[in-house]
């Protein structure tokens, strides 16, 4: 993950690209300095179009994203969201799972204050699921 010190050092963001990441893995989440760190501020980002694979049927699954976070010295660059999320396309991973892996993976990018991750994901068999995990872990003794 990258921590680009200046906004011109962003190598997606006022480029033409098109090519998407195959797995997460590949995917190069970029951040930029927060402007505004002497403050607490939050940020929403609401991506209603994720989808991945179910590692059991092979059948898509797609869920509403929204993550929320309070940033620290770090902000999230949206298109480097956009191709990062879009890796998961092809990917067989439980619900659960993604949402962790990305709230790791953001938090890691980014280092914020504090940050959630909720994924309501499509009904299977009349069921609706949706996992929500924090940083820091609210959960935690």
């Amino acid at each position: 993950m990258s921590k680009p010190s200046l906004v011109d050092e962003l190598t997606l963001l006022g480029h033409s690209e098109n090519r998407l990441p195959s797995h997460p893995d590949e995917a190069k989440l970029e951040v930029f300095p927060n402007r505004n760190a002497q403050r607490s501020y939050t940020i929403e980002l609401d991506y209603p179009e994720f989808c991945s694979v179910c590692p059991v049927t092979g059948q898509p699954d797609t869920a509403h994203l929204l993550i929320t976070y309070v940033p620290d010295e770090y902000c999230i660059e949206t298109k480097s969201l956009k191709f990062y999320l879009a890796s998961y396309r092809n990917l067989a991973s439980f619900n659960e799972d993604i949402v962790n892996r990305i709230l790791d993976d953001l938090s890691s990018a980014c280092q914020p204050r504090s940050m959630s991750v909720e994924g309501k994901f499509s009904p299977r068999g009349g069921i609706r699921l949706t996992a929500r995990a924090q940083y820091p872990d609210e959960f935690s003794a």
